[in-house]
């Protein structure tokens, strides 16, 4: 649409990009599948983003949304409560894993993770230990862009704009084992080293200082990175001996995308908190939340003991009960049985692509995927700065989309093509990937 340029600011996209020509623009979906307003057909290979997990066109959501809207449009959860939220965390606490009984809904993945680290900040300071605010998280991972999760994002580039951040994050080395630094012929040695740096991290900055470790079960800045073995239970231990809190953020992890309600039960390990958005509703409606430990909420039970913090929209009546029908369409279809039954597919299928020069790896799990661009298979030389540029922006991105296929290039860290389609997605879709992808990304190869 032409007027797309004059008054619409896109989310992180180079508007000049944009000067010459019109702005591709969605106007419908139905399962895998999105069409543009000129009519033509793609598969959504990244759920739009991350996000529509029971695939488009589900009228039954909408359906939802629209009774909702002329029963209780809006009432907000400041001291007040509504069935719909109500219904919906009793839900999601059964879902989750040990004591993560209390649901503190937000619109977004942003503002969950930045509760998270509000609350563990009040949490010590609640229980005698006020100088405990300090986050460990991971370099390239992505918590979102609120000015408290940008802080503890590890990703240069989308941070510079607005420095100063928020004081006290403290970075540590993530889990692309095929880019260790240290023990890279054994995945067990590698998680170990990568779990102790986190400890290391925490003595360095004083255990006294330290709140909270935030983890993705798969991390997704970077091109999927999933745990080494042994890599969560030691971080665990590690958490427990220094009184951290460990958050396991899933915005994109949970509800089905590793093939389970929630990463942390994939990998076995019993986070403190959990913060979640995305597929709660599979986009039909935005909404987000953060699942603390009862023993969390404890010093907030107190009389006058309160949490001091609230968004207007979160816990939305209409987005809850978008929420609670999506999940009854997990229910009823077993999307998160689907991903199970599958994912060995959707792995074997995209591993064809090892033949290809240009493919250094190709990792991740469930319906959750990064392939590794390289210019050598053999050394794993990845691309500069320039050529990166021109890959990825000049040729891939455009080429994807034009030859039907909707997903990210990206190199927040090396170049990489993710890949996150509805849990709806069955081997048709797999081949229709693998197809493209082979096509494009030889025709790059020989660009290059």
């Amino acid at each position: 649409m032409a007027n797309a340029t004059d008054h619409l600011w896109m989310h992180f996209t180079r508007m000049a990009s944009y000067s010459a020509g019109e702005v591709p623009t969605i106007v419908r979906g139905e399962g895998a599948y999105v069409w543009d307003s000129q009519g033509r057909r793609y598969l959504d290979g990244l759920a739009g983003l991350f996000v529509v997990n029971a695939g488009h066109g589900r009228t039954e959501l909408a359906e939802a949304a629209a009774k909702q809207a002329g029963e209780l449009a809006y009432f907000p959860l400041w001291s007040y409560a509504h069935p719909k939220a109500v219904e919906l965390a009793e839900k999601v606490a059964s879902l989750t894993p040990g004591d993560l009984n209390r649901v503190f809904f937000t619109t977004g993945g942003s503002e969950a993770v930045e509760a998270a680290w509000k609350l563990a900040r009040a949490y010590f300071k609640r229980t005698g230990q006020p100088n405990k605010h300090k986050v460990v998280s991971r370099y390239i991972a992505y918590h979102g862009t609120s000015m408290g999760a940008l802080s503890i994002t590890g990703l240069p580039g989308i941070k510079s704009d607005f420095e100063p951040l928020v004081p006290g994050g403290i970075k540590v080395p993530n889990t692309n084992f095929y880019r260790a630094p240290e023990h890279g012929d054994s995945p067990e040695a590698f998680g170990r080293w990568a779990a102790e740096e986190i400890g290391r991290a925490i003595e360095r900055e004083g255990p006294d200082t330290v709140a909270a470790v935030f983890l993705e079960p798969v991390q997704n800045s970077g091109g999927c990175f999933p745990p080494p073995p042994g890599y969560f239970e030691r971080v665990r231990e590690i958490c427990d001996a220094y009184d951290v809190l460990l958050v396991s953020d899933e915005v994109i992890c949970s509800w089905g995308r590793l093939g389970e309600y929630f990463g942390a039960v994939r990998y076995g390990y019993q986070p403190d908190i959990i913060t979640t958005a995305k597929g709660i509703t599979s986009g039909y409606a935005p909404l987000g939340a953060m699942i603390a430990s009862d023993r969390l909420m404890e010093p907030f039970l107190t009389e006058t003991g309160m949490f001091a913090h609230g968004v207007t929209f979160g816990g939305h009546p209409v987005s809850c009960a978008v929420a609670l029908a999506n999940l009854e369409v997990f229910a009823r279809e077993d999307l998160v049985g689907h991903v199970r039954a599958n994912e060995g597919a959707f792995r074997s299928t995209l591993e064809k692509l090892n033949d290809l020069p240009i493919v250094g790896d190709v990792r991740g799990d469930g319906y959750f995927y990064g392939i590794e661009l390289v210019k050598d298979k053999t050394t794993r030389e990845t691309f500069d700065e320039a050529e990166s540029e021109r890959l990825l922006r000049g040729f891939l991105s455009s080429a994807l989309f034009q030859a039907g296929l909707y997903c990210r290039a990206d190199d927040r860290g090396d170049p990489v093509v993710q890949l996150a389609p509805p849990l709806i997605a069955e081997q048709q879709q797999f081949d229709e990937i693998e197809q493209i992808l082979r096509a494009v990304l030889t025709e790059a190869w020989a660009r290059l």
